[in-house]
């Protein structure tokens, strides 16, 4: 989604956040400052008068697209380095064979990947299987992507050109969980480490750039032969920096933390992302033991208030644990539940009138957002019989309340990874189950549905429903902004922000291409 900002001010947030940022609860805070600003409707585009396109970058700080530090590094790192994989935007194919030239598996635990053997690096030598996988043992052991390999038994090199990855639990959607971007073996330590991509990054009398990669396997026209870059002690510069046109794209979180006002003319485009927010439940609380009242709870929930009213509209409603941008769409099994279901619901669970029931919902006080949505919880929740309230604890406290089970309920907020794989909510072991939520028979359809067999997805969103361990309410979305005017085409996804780069028309002052 694309939106057209003209002449307003922007309250625009640090949190940049792009790729594998979101493993754990976020922090975030206000993005706009006051009222959500109206979109222009006024059809004519305002000229950029940008002569030349520029991004930020942190001056001294690794390019290495595992340890970087999240943000700007991430966004020029984008354009040197590729991925086995990618993900394409929701309304595209599914995932996309990129330096993998054939993915197979057929079981799904033992997965056999032939790479591309026309790849160079920028330096001419040949992308090898050896590289990549010295890539992933560096992504398995760090903290943005060592999610993604929890469940990967073993990998090795087969030959020069193939990659053999044994999974301990069958998964058809492995694949998307490798659009990790790849860099030459020993060059890791680098400031700028090797890549395949489209650009490499140059200095000299002209300033920091990153140019055509003359060596690029694809060899495909790019619209811009060069990027200038501007440098940035940390995100806090890089903002600035768009706020004066001085760079100009950036990606962030709309809901995170250490806002600021920037004026002028911007254009936001709204990404999915895979960062879900959930209502857990303590399942030793009544009447919170009760899979009836669970369901009535979520049925009863109006996520479209809480995205457009609470998340400025920057994220996507969800009941279920399915990812939206997924297929077939999530939306077809969800439901909603009257309140007088709901007060039945309570009542069967001996809550009523006559014998009332006060909870609280825990979340980080240092969350303006997530209060906002766990104030309207309350309201939504709360009836005559049964008062919810909030209970915001400083991080630190908010987490031990968690681990400790000391909670009623509580609004949480994970990032799924790319598969949609949630069992670290529902397994009895799972690492966020806080709630002491314990199925066999939804965990075994959640592993039917990572193996992808008939009707899967179907019988996990049933499964979901009948015993609702928690409440998923909403999908976030990164934002990504430009001056308004100066892109056309933009196709940008959380994990590629430049994806389908060579189809992108810019609008530059002096030339146009």
């Amino acid at each position: 989604m694309r939106r057209r900002l003209m002449a307003l001010a922007l309250a625009l947030v640090l949190a940049f956040s792009l790729s594998g940022c979101w493993e754990d609860e976020a922090e975030p805070d206000d993005f706009w400052d006051g009222a959500l600003p109206q979109e222009d409707e006024t059809p004519a585009r305002e000229p950029a008068r940008i002569s030349e396109f520029t991004l930020p970058y942190l001056t001294g700080q690794t390019l290495d697209p595992v340890t970087c530090i999240d943000g700007v590094q991430q966004t020029v790192g984008a354009l040197l380095y590729e991925p086995l994989f990618y993900n394409p935007p929701a309304a595209e194919a599914e995932t996309q064979l990129w330096l993998c030239l054939h993915a197979e598996s057929s079981d799904y635990l033992t997965w056999v990947f032939s790479l591309r053997s026309d790849v160079t690096f920028s330096d001419g030598s040949p992308l090898t299987a050896n590289d990549v996988l010295a890539t992933y043992r560096r992504a398995a052991a760090s903290e943005r992507y060592g999610t993604r390999f929890a469940k990967v038994a073993s990998m090795k090199a087969r030959d020069t050109h193939t990659l053999v990855i044994m999974l301990t639990q069958a998964n058809c959607f492995f694949p998307k969980l490798l659009d990790i971007p790849i860099v030459k073996s020993d060059t890791e330590n680098d400031l700028v480490p090797l890549g395949t991509g489209p650009y490499v990054y140059t200095g000299g009398a002209d300033g920091a750039a990153l140019t055509v990669n003359e060596r690029w396997w694809r060899g495909t026209a790019l619209p811009l032969g060069r990027i200038a870059l501007a440098a940035a002690k940390d995100n806090d510069t890089a903002l600035s920096l768009f706020a004066s046109r001085s760079v100009h794209f950036l990606c962030l979180d709309p809901t995170g933390t250490g806002a600021r006002t920037v004026g002028g003319a911007v254009e936001l485009h709204d990404v999915p992302t895979t960062t879900m927010q959930y209502l857990g439940f303590n399942l030793g609380r009544t009447p919170l033991g009760s899979a009836a009242v669970r369901r009535a709870m979520s049925g009863l929930i109006d996520r479209e208030e809480l995205v457009s009213s609470r998340l400025s509209g920057h994220g996507t409603a969800a009941q279920l644990p399915l990812l939206p941008q997924g297929s077939p769409p999530a939306s077809q099994y969800e439901y909603t539940v009257s309140a007088s279901d709901y007060a039945a619901a309570l009542k069967e669970a001996s809550v009523s009138d006559a014998r009332p029931r006060s909870l609280t919902l825990l979340v980080n006080e240092e969350s303006s957002f997530k209060r906002a949505v766990v104030e309207s919880l309350c309201a939504q929740l709360s009836t005559a019989a049964l008062t919810v309230t909030v209970r915001a604890l400083p991080w630190e406290d908010y987490l031990a309340a968690l681990q400790s089970g000391n909670f009623d309920l509580y609004l949480g907020e994970v990032r799924l990874t790319a598969d949609g794989d949630a069992s670290a909510l529902l397994d009895a072991d799972g690492a966020l189950n806080y709630g002491g939520f314990v199925s066999e028979q939804l965990s075994a359809r959640s592993d039917e549905f990572l193996r992808g067999e008939n009707a899967s997805a179907a019988r996990y969103a049933e499964g979901f429903i009948a015993e609702t361990p928690f409440a998923p309410l909403l999908f976030k979305s990164t934002a990504v902004l430009t001056p308004s005017g100066l892109i056309e085409g933009m196709t940008p996804t959380v994990s590629a922000p430049f994806y389908g780069f060579e189809n992108w028309t810019f609008h530059l002052s002096d030339t146009e291409s």
